[in-house]
């Protein structure tokens, strides 16, 4: 940790004033949980631009590329002093989590030189190139291929889920670059850019009206052979390695959960109905334990699947109730947040690990259940 670090009282009263300030002069950007809407774009790269430049993108990495060098548990304050703000505590999931994660454990120097400061400024926004259409749970039969050709790779396939990649500027990529390998051993993970030749994105309409997600498809598209992270062949490590480090979100989720929670139980008045009031106060019950599992959690993978099936079950029943509670005007609100919510929330069953797979992992790694059949 620096040696100039402030303690992290200090530390959270200047996040809390700075955060303060940015509110009063519009700056700062609404929350969005871990996927930037494509509307919020500008917004959210202006935000990011600022907190760069105020000295609060990236507290917890190291100094020489672009971040105050302290210690992993200002990130965690950080997170939660936005949180509480209900404000966004960095432009993207993909590229500060997942992409940022993957460089400072896995990169060259070159790497961390050429990619990280610029992610910070906003100078780069990444997306995520894992999911396929016929491997989206089950990576490990991902078939996108990446082939070897002297100075550079050409990657092949077919990727989708790709959350904001008609705006990205890089992806990190899982591709199999060893076709004698089915399994893990034979995939590597690159740092690729989405302005390349052989490049298809497409957006896909979400019944919100949004178009979140894309489906991108790649046809013999260059990788310079310097992007590639960590060891050949690898990469499935890699990917699983930063997939699991979320340990300073979950606090942030915590203080999300009870925020979403509460304005549940605000719509309670004496005309609620009463079987409308048991139904939100259940709800208030199952939101105080998946908070205990969250802090339980702190971040431990093998938890991560109960975290995971926990919070989109109860997003969908909260918003669900949400929406009940409104009658007939629930009919006539198709612009408003409430009902977006409410749209938004069954398709985070499928988004990030269906809850099957969840259940499976739930039931073979926690309870030590036989593992599930598989086909041939």
């Amino acid at each position: 940790m620096a040696p100039d670090a402030p303690t992290i009282d200090e530390f959270r009263r200047r996040a809390a004033d700075f955060i303060s300030e940015a509110k009063t002069d519009g700056i700062a950007c609404r929350a969005f949980g871990a996927i930037m809407p494509p509307a919020m774009y500008d917004e959210a790269k202006a935000w990011q631009q600022h907190m760069f430049a105020s000295g609060f993108a990236g507290v917890s990495w190291p100094k020489e590329y672009g971040g105050q060098g302290y210690g992993p548990e200002f990130r965690l304050v950080w997170s939660e002093e936005c949180a509480r703000a209900e404000i966004s505590p960095y432009m993207n999931f993909q590229g500060f989590v997942l992409a940022g994660g993957a460089i400072l454990k896995y990169g060259t120097e070159e790497q961390k030189q050429k990619y990280l400061r610029a992610t910070l400024a906003a100078e780069i926004l990444w997306c995520q190139l894992f999911s396929e259409p016929g491997s989206g749970s089950d990576l490990v039969s991902l078939s996108t291929r990446a082939e070897d050709h002297g100075d550079e790779w050409q990657v092949s396939g077919q990727k989708v889920w790709s959350s904001t990649a008609q705006l990205a500027d890089h992806g990190i990529l899982l591709a199999r670059t060893n076709p004698e390998e089915p399994g893990h051993s034979g995939i590597s993970f690159f740092l690729f850019d989405m302005h390349g030749p052989g490049i298809d994105v497409r957006p896909l309409k979400q019944m919100t009206g949004d178009h979140e997600f894309c489906e991108v498809f790649l046809d013999d598209a260059p990788v310079a052979k310097a992007d590639l992270l960590g060891p050949l062949h690898g990469g499935w490590g890699v990917a699983t390695s930063v997939l699991g480090d979320e340990r300073a979100e979950v606090g942030a989720a915590g203080i999300g959960l009870e925020r979403a929670t509460q304005r549940l139980i605000d719509t309670i008045d004496d005309s609620t109905d009463p079987v409308h009031r048991d139904r939100i106060m259940r709800t208030r019950v199952k939101a105080g334990a998946l908070r205990q599992l969250l802090d339980r959690s702190e971040g431990d993978p093998k938890l991560g699947p109960l975290v995971k099936l926990g919070n989109t079950e109860f997003s969908t029943e909260r918003t669900r109730a949400r929406l009940d509670g409104m009658g007939p005007a629930a009919t006539v609100l198709a612009d408003e947040q409430v009902a977006e919510d409410f749209l938004y929330a069954p398709g985070m069953r499928v988004a990030g690990g269906t809850s099957e797979i969840q259940r499976n992992l739930i039931g073979e790694r926690l309870l030590g259940l036989p593992r599930e059949p598989k086909a041939g």
